[in-house]
Parts: C-alpha cells; sequence; structure tokens
C-alpha cells in the first residue's frame, strides 16, 4: 500500500468519526472505536535492541554495543529480527486480546541522538558521538524494523529530537543551546538520514528545549525543519509526559490545555501522556482547531493501515516459534561477539582453555545478570553471563575459581560484615589462579535514564568517570598479587581506565553484551574467533578535559573537536591478527556528485585469522569552516584469514567533501582535501597504541 493509498484509506476512516473519537486516538493508549470496527491500540513499544518490556525476545548487545560493531549488515539484520519477533509477538497476543503497553508494532527505537559527553546515562542508548556513523547505523536499524515490502514489517521511530543528551536531572526544564552550524555539523544529520534515506515512520521529540523552544512543540524542529526542509511525512510522538513539562518545567504555557495546543499546532500527533486528554477543552476555549485534531488522527491512522492492522498482511503468517529461535539468537551471538574491543593485550590473550591452568574470575559484573542487559531490554529465556561463559568453555580442563570481590558500588556485599568483605577472597583467587579475570563496571542501576536508576541523584548520569570506589579498592588489591590480570569492562559508556592501561595485563570493553553474552566473551577470551570491535565514543582521561555538561556547544568534545590527547580514542581497537592498510588510492570521481572511490589494499599480516574494520576519514586542508581535526566519511568491515590480503573498493559520498558555515549551511569546501584510510584515526594517540598509521590519499 502506498502512502497515498493509506492516507486516503485513513481520511475516509476519520471522517466518520466524532471529534471526542478523534481527540481520543491521539494518546498512547488509544481506545477501541467500536461501532467503526477500531480496536484498541497502544502505540508505546521499544525495540531497543531487541523487542523490550513485552515478555521473552532475542536480546541483542545494547545499542552502544552495536555500534561497536561498525556492521550496517547486521544492525539491519538485527532489526529485521526485532521486527519478526515483534510481528510474531503481535499476532499470538492480539489474537487473545491482548493490546497492552509495549504490545503494539510502533517501536520507539532507534536513539540516533549524539553520545556528545560520557556522562550522559543514556548514551548507552546511542550509537555513539559520530554523526556519520550514527547516521549509517540509525538508517540501517530503520530499515530492518521497517522492511522492503508494500506494508511496514514494524514502525520504526528516531527519537529524541532534538539537541538531547543530557543532563538527565535537568531534562525536564533544561534549555539545550546550539549553534546553527553545531545542529547541522553534528545534532541533526543522523535524524535527516533517518527521514529522507530510510524513510522512518515516526520521530519522537525530547523533553529539553533547544534553542528556547520544548521540543515537542518546536515550530522550527517540527515544522520548518522536519516537515519543511526534509519532507516527513510519518506521524510525530512526544516523549513521556514532555508536554506536561511545558507549564510545570519550561514555563512556556500555563495550562494543561494551553499546553496540548501548543504541541498539537507545532505538530505533534501522539501523545506519550495525559495532557492530550485535554485537547477537547483546548477546543473548546479555542486554542486548537478540529480540523488540527483531525490531521493528527489522519496521520496516526495513516501508520496504522501502512502496517496492515486493518487490511491484514503477509506478515500475519509469522508464527510464535520466530521468537527466540536459533537463528536469530545467532544474529546477537555474532553482534556480541563483532561489538568486543580489545583495548590492551600483553600477549595474555587469548587463553588456552585446554591447559589445565587455572582461572579466577573476579569482580561483581562476573556473574551478574544485570551486567548484560543494559536498559531497555526484553526477557530471555537463559542467560549466559561471564563466569558461566568461561565455565562452560574451560569445563574439566582446568579449574575456575570465582569471588564476587565486592558490591557493585555499597562499601560490603553483606549488610553485617565488615568494609570490603569479599576483598580478602578475590585475593585469594588471584594467589591461587593462572591467570585473572576481573569483570568491573557499572549497570542499568547506576547509569540509564532519569527515574530508572538507582544513584543518589537517580538522575542516571555519571558524576564522574571512575569505577565506584569498593571496585577500584578490589581492582587495586587484585593488581597488587602480581598474577596476569585481564579487565573486562562491562559499561555502556567511557570509564577512566588509566590504572588499567598501566597494569592489566590485557583490557577488554564488553559494553552490555545481550543476556546471553557470557558465550561471546568466553569465545573471545579462549580464541574461538578475534575481537574486532572499535571504540563508537572517545575515552578521556578525565572529565578536565571536557567542558561542563550543561554546555551544548562541540567545542573540546569527540574525537572530531577535541583539544588534549585520548585515554583511547573514537575508532580504535585491536585484534588477535594484524590488520596493514598496504595502499589505497583514488579509483574514480564523480564531478557532478562529488562522490569518490578509494581503491584498497589490505592484508593479514597476523598469525591469526580476524575480522577488522576499515576507517576512512577527511580533513579539509584549508576552509576555515571545516571541523578542527577530521571526520569519519566512510567504513566498512573485513575479515581475512592469516596471511590473506583482499582488494577493497569503497564509496566515499561527495557530502563529506561539503563544509558547515556558521548558518548551518552545507556549502562546498576548499577543494583540497586528505582522506586518511585505516584501522583507526590518523591521530598520535591511535598510532602510539596500535603501531600503525593511515595511508594518505590526497583529493583535489
Amino acid at each position: 500500500m502506498t502512502r497515498e493509498e493509506a492516507r486516503r484509506r485513513a481520511e475516509e476512516l476519520v471522517g466518520q468519526m466524532t471529534v471526542e473519537e478523534k481527540a481520543s486516538q491521539l494518546r498512547y493508549d488509544a481506545p477501541a472505536v467500536e461501532r467503526l470496527g477500531v480496536p484498541a491500540y497502544n502505540w508505546w513499544g521499544e525495540a531497543l535492541h531487541g523487542v523490550a518490556r513485552a515478555g521473552v525476545a532475542t536480546s541483542f548487545p545494547q545499542a552502544i554495543g552495536m555500534a561497536a560493531t561498525f556492521d550496517v549488515e547486521l544492525l539491519q539484520k538485527a532489526g529485521d529480527v526485532a521486527a519478526t519477533e515483534g510481528r510474531a509477538k503481535y499476532n499470538a497476543l492480539s489474537a487473545e486480546n491482548d493490546r497492552d503497553i509495549y504490545k503494539g508494532l510502533t517501536f520507539w527505537s532507534p536513539n540516533v541522538n549524539i553520545f556528545r559527553d560520557p556522562r550522559w546515562g543514556r548514551g548507552q542508548e546511542t550509537y555513539g558521538e559520530d554523526p556519520y556513523l550514527t547516521s549509517r547505523l540509525g538508517v540501517a536499524y530503520v530499515e530492518g524494523l521497517q522492511g522492503d515490502g508494500d506494508v511496514l514489517k514494524s514502525a520504526a521511530c528516531a527519537k529524541h529530537f532534538a539537541v538531547h543528551s543530557g543532563p538527565e536531572a535537568l531534562r525536564h526544564e533544561f534549555n539545550a543551546v546550539a549553534t546553527k552550524k553545531d545542529m547541522a555539523e553534528t545534532y541533526l544529520p543522523a535524524f535527516k538520514a533517518c527521514v529522507q534515506e530510510a524513510g522512518v515512520e515516526a520521530v519522537m521529540g525530547a523533553y529539553n528545549r533547544t534553542n528556547g523552544e520544548p521540543c515537542c512543540g518546536s515550530r522550527t524542529l517540527m515544522q520548518d525543519i522536519l516537515r519543511g526542509e526534509w519532507g516527513f511525512e510519518g506521524h510525530f510522538v512526544s516523549d513521556c509526559w514532555a508536554i506536561r513539562d511545558f507549564h510545570e518545567k519550561h514555563m512556556v504555557t500555563h495550562t494543561m490545555e494551553e499546553s496540548a495546543a501548543l504541541a498539537l499546532k507545532s505538530g505533534c500527533d501522539i501523545n506519550c501522556g495525559v495532557t492530550y486528554l485535554y485537547l477537547l477543552k483546548a477546543l473548546e476555549q479555542g486554542l486548537v482547531t478540529e480540523e488540527e485534531i483531525t490531521e493528527a488522527a489522519v496521520r496516526a491512522f495513516t501508520t496504522r493501515y501502512l502496517l496492515g492492522l486493518f487490511d491484514g498482511s503477509k506478515y500475519d503468517d509469522i508464527p510464535y516459534e520466530k521468537v527466540e529461535c536459533e537463528e536469530h539468537l545467532e544474529v546477537a551471538q555474532q553482534l556480541a561477539r563483532e561489538s568486543v574491543v580489545l583495548l590492551k593485550n600483553d600477549g595474555v590473550l587469548p587463553l588456552n582453555a585446554s591447559a589445565g591452568h587455572t582461572i579466577g574470575v573476579i569482580g561483581p559484573n562476573a556473574n551478574s545478570r544485570e551486567a548484560l542487559i543494559g536498559n531497555y531490554h526484553g526477557t530471555s529465556s537463559r542467560y549466559i553471563t561471564v563466569l558461566e561463559g568461561i565455565q562452560d568453555k574451560v569445563g574439566h580442563n582446568g579449574r575456575v575459581l570465582y569471588s564476587e570481590g565486592s558490591h557493585l558500588f555499597k562499601d560490603r556485599v553483606e549488610n553485617l560484615a565488615w568494609e570490603n568483605d569479599r576483598i580478602a577472597e578475590a585475593v585469594t583467587v588471584a594467589k591461587h589462579s593462572d591467570v585473572v579475570v576481573l569483570c568491573v563496571g557499572l549497570n542499568e542501576t547506576l547509569e540509564g535514564e532519569e527515574g530508572d536508576t538507582g544513584n543518589s541523584y537517580a538522575s542516571g548520569d555519571k558524576a564522574d568517570l571512575l569505577l565506584p570506589a569498593p571496585q577500584r579498592r578490589l581492582m587495586e588489591a587484585v593488581f597488587a598479587v602480581g598474577k596476569p590480570v585481564v579487565v573486562c569492562l562491562m559499561t555502556g559508556s567511557a570509564i577512566d581506565l588509566s590504572e588499567a592501561q598501566e597494569k592489566a595485563a590485557a583490557i577488554m570493553q564488553l559494553w552490555y553484551p545481550g543476556a546471553r553474552g557470557g558465550k561471546a566473551v568466553a569465545d573471545i577470551l579462549f580464541g574461538e574467533c578475534s575481537p574486532s570491535g572499535k571504540l563508537p565514543v572517545t575515552f578521556y582521561r578525565s572529565l578536565d578535559d571536557l567542558p561542563a555538561f550543561e554546555d551544548y556547544s562541540m567545542k573540546g568534545r569527540t574525537y572530531r573537536y577535541m583539544e588534549k590527547e585520548a585515554l583511547y580514542p573514537f575508532g580504535y581497537g585491536l585484534t588477535y591478527g594484524d590488520m596493514q592498510v598496504e595502499r589505497a588510492s583514488l579509483a574514480s570521481r564523480d564531478d557532478i556528485s562529488g562522490d569518490v572511490t578509494v581503491q584498497i589494499t589490505v592484508k593479514n599480516v597476523g598469525n591469526a585469522a580476524t575480522g577488522d574494520v576499515i576507517q576512512i576519514y577527511v580533513k579539509d586542508m584549508e576552509s576555515p569552516c571545516t571541523v578542527p581535526n577530521h571526520s569519519l566519511c566512510a567504513f566498512t568491515r573485513v575479515f581475512l584469514e592469516a596471511g590473506e590480503s583482499r582488494e577493497l573498493t569503497v564509496p566515499v559520498s561527495g557530502q563529506a567533501f561539503l563544509v558547515v558555515d556558521d548558518e548551518g549551511a552545507h556549502v562546498k569546501g576548499s577543494g583540497r582535501y586528505v582522506l586518511y584510510v585505516g584501522t583507526g584515526q590518523p591521530d598520535e594517540r591511535t598510532a602510539a597504541l596500535s603501531g600503525k598509521r593511515c595511508v594518505e590519499v590526497s583529493v583535489k
């Protein structure tokens, strides 16, 4: 069904409704209109990394972990798996007349906000700090969720529009001030790509104000940019209870009726919250018109028709047996394996599972299910922690000793015990082990969304980049034993790993690897596959390197604008192999579009087969409008056996050679550019950590 046909059908249906019925359909929990055969529908669904909050579903790594794969095809496959399982669950549950929250086909994913500050607790939901990477992965996930048929497999939603990345504690009253240049250069590109390239069906507004306007009532964002400049035709939904903030927190309106009117007239079709219960009163007061209510309802029903919810579709035959099927679980495992980033390895990895060694597994996240799943997660029928993955891998070929070591954040595990009541056990385990796997980090109770976390302010943000104090004490005690230590960090954001970089034998960033992620981690620890993930965010040395959290200027933030050396740079990650870019040159150039293709010779000169990510960065050498450093403009995944070489042809869009001026316009650059081709950034820190430098290609 075309959008034109779906809209025509929606207009016919809505045209038969009373104004009261139309207004009722703009709630997220839209009631049935029984006389017209319209069933109840709940718009609120989640599928950030698999179907969430609706019972059993395949559990993928958290979004930030999926971003670390730099794998566009795999992200699209993950989106398709989520849509398939969403359909399977919808088909089965709606047949039982269960139309509850989280059980529809409108998924409020992906989160394509820019992770500009490592303190932001919800940064784990994003694809990192780079607008190009976020755009490519966001488009892929949307395409996977929505499918390529005449009927939407599910409806994706790009959120949170726009300029939204903390602080969580202030989000209901905060005004994010961003220049036109920063908007166009950083904060908006991923949303634009999701709209214009992927045809995303929905966009969700943010809680905050942007340059003075509340995002869910911003004519600039919703009318001028989204529908005007970009041609968005889908529906717009508010973040949950964000419209109430207009009068309670932002103080831009005075009453529920005024807030509902501002949102509706600005273009917000669906209200997650209760403010649209006051739309009829707003109508009585002359604040909105029936025509405006009608238009929002038509947009909403256009989406429902595009989903085939009234006429049926081929997706109605997807059986419940597709939920958590073997094929889907393998996609999750592949994502988990590709998401792990090896930050340091002095040769201790990979471990030998059959050597008869004793492996000490220590740390509050070693046997934690919470550390596997991240926030906005589904339910798994089985969980495999890092400890369990190691135990399964070693079997009877050696011994695995375990100690929790410390509480995640409290000063003792048992309330009546002394402080640090598990450290002596951890030290004992380390002393009796040949090698230690130390699992530290956070989970969704410490970093996440405001209101969902249990930290001291319930804000979800981190106060600093340090591990909780009990874990720092544990790490010091384990290092002091003198055994080789493999630090496994499970977080959704950057942590200060300076001490680990100095003292650990190896460091792996695991993110939140999914419900069965411990199996994938063990596969990597024991060399069944090579780590190949890359950091989608910068790991800073300290907060001293960053501007204030509330400052939305990009100056000094992320690899494109930072002025100080990173601890671990964006795009960095080691493997067990040794992928080398031996040559790179321009293969072709389109003088009209500006698109170029780069011919690359890459060889694995190491002794282990491995995947890796070939990255291309661009630098305008003369334009005053260019970003201070360089920008990712293309990437591709490649897998090579030991000693194997391959020729790659990688396209670079002509958009990469444009710069953004102070008015936010994309304009031609200087005409003198350098492309940097390698397995990481062209910065000195990456070269020092990896021992590799990018190959440079001049473009004029």
